[in-house]
């Protein structure tokens, strides 16, 4: 397996191109935008260049790394010569259920086709295609060249075969697999998005101020960031849309957003990626700054 198609160039996508590609593998970054892919390599080449200052990586490497990667604009040219296909698009299941028809139709008969989904169900994504026993999820983490967890889920239909496949194929990255199985939100954001539901409550609800809910956890827990600053750091609505998964998947009253956190997706206030949520970010500043609509 030398030939890896990753679907989406934003911040997963290009995050995911550059693990394989400094790994010596070959990657096709698929993106409809001309721009985005781009920006996805400008990116990959900021951050392989943090890796040389602190010695991970030397000048020869990051070239190395940069020269395993090309980008196309259509599924079908960039994942016809595949032997791993990872969707890393946003997490819209119709959106993902097309992608996957299309490259059903496009990628060679043998090739795994992976999803980065957070929380939507492999199993329903595999009945899209051909091969629901060659569909699987590869959930990597966020900043993907730093975190070591790959969450790899098991469709209904998953092969031994393919699991097997893809575990040692994250052990290859320097990844350690952990393999569940398909229910709504896996394990990672089955246990993760209720805590942070929960603390946007506690602050809806006015139990506590962002900063001493955040640091209660810091402090506390031994969490490198609370729970606040991690839904910024996610994506708000990444966070409603698994919630949302998980309260469909489950009919369970207990997995219902917070208002609050709805009425932010709402305004367009989802944390880093538009510069304010529940703290306020600034370009060049590492400053955490609580949102003025809530000191």
């Amino acid at each position: 397996m030398k030939n890896i198609a990753v679907i989406g160039a934003g911040t997963m996508g290009n995050g995911i191109a550059h693990v394989f590609a400094q790994h010596e593998f070959k990657v096709t970054l698929i993106d409809v935008s001309g721009s985005q892919l781009d920006k996805a390599i400008k990116t990959i080449g900021n951050n392989l260049d943090r890796q040389v200052a602190k010695g991970s990586l030397n000048e020869e490497q990051k070239t190395r790394t940069l020269s395993n990667i090309v980008t196309r604009q259509t599924i079908a040219e960039g994942v016809a010569h595949a032997d791993l296909v990872v969707e890393a698009a946003t997490e819209n299941l119709d959106l993902k259920k097309e992608i996957f028809r299309q490259v059903n139709e496009a990628a060679p008969a043998a090739s795994i086709l992976a999803s980065n989904t957070s929380s939507i169900s492999i199993t329903t994504i595999a009945a899209c295609t051909s091969r629901p026993e060659k569909v699987i999820g590869m959930h990597f983490m966020n900043p993907v060249p730093v975190m070591k967890l790959v969450e790899v889920i098991n469709g209904y239909s998953t092969d031994a075969n393919t699991t097997a496949t893809i575990v040692e194929l994250s052990r290859a990255l320097g990844k350690v697999p952990c393999v569940v199985n398909d229910y709504p939100g896996f394990i990672a954001n089955r246990i993760l998005m209720p805590m942070i539901n929960e603390a946007i409550f506690s602050l809806y609800e006015g139990v506590a101020g962002v900063e001493d809910i955040d640091t209660i956890f810091k402090l506390g827990m031994a969490h490198p960031m609370g729970p606040l600053q991690l839904a910024d750091f996610i994506g708000l609505d990444v966070c409603l849309s698994i919630l949302q998964v998980l309260q469909q998947g489950f009919g369970n009253p207990r997995y219902a957003p917070c208002p609050l956190l709805v009425n932010m997706v709402n305004a367009g206030f989802k944390g880093v990626k538009t510069g304010e949520g529940f703290y306020k970010y600034t370009a060049g500043s590492k400053d955490l700054v609580v949102s003025e609509r809530f000191r």
